[in-house]
């Protein structure tokens, strides 16, 4: 089970991310969650979309470089620890975590969930469910 991400890649300079999210936004794109990253020079604005197909092709009709990852999409209770509970039984299977970022479902009410990007979804789904954790795929979510 796995949800995909696209990351576009802007330059890191004042405004750039303003654009490219004004952007999105006159094109009807839904983002459901976001993370930002950056190095000196640019940065990755990492996106889930409720039209995922719809989202890349005005990403590149507007002449943004876009990648598209398959990432996990976990629902992580809302207690102390469960995060670390996630990335401890990761590290038992000898499943390495990339990066990791949260959004909230409004779908799920009360439920938030974290996106994992791992060296192995399959592994990992598995190893998450059976520890009783909900790997959700898209139509789930949105």
């Amino acid at each position: 089970m796995s949800v995909k991400q696209i990351s576009v890649f802007i330059e890191n300079k004042t405004g750039k991310l303003a654009e490219v999210t004004r952007y999105i936004a006159d094109n009807n794109v839904n983002m459901k969650a976001l993370s930002v990253a950056d190095t000196h020079d640019f940065g990755i604005l990492r996106i889930i979309c409720e039209d995922h197909d719809s989202a890349v092709k005005v990403l590149k009709d507007g002449g943004y470089v876009t990648a598209e990852t398959e990432v996990l999409a976990v629902e992580i209770p809302d207690r102390p620890g469960a995060l670390a509970e996630i990335l401890e039984i990761l590290v038992k299977a000898d499943i390495a975590v990339e990066y990791t970022y949260a959004f909230l479902s409004v779908k799920n009410i009360g439920h938030a969930y974290m996106i994992f990007r791992v060296d192995d979804n399959t592994a990992a789904s598995a190893v998450l469910v059976e520890a009783g954790f909900n790997v959700a795929e898209k139509t789930s979510l949105f």
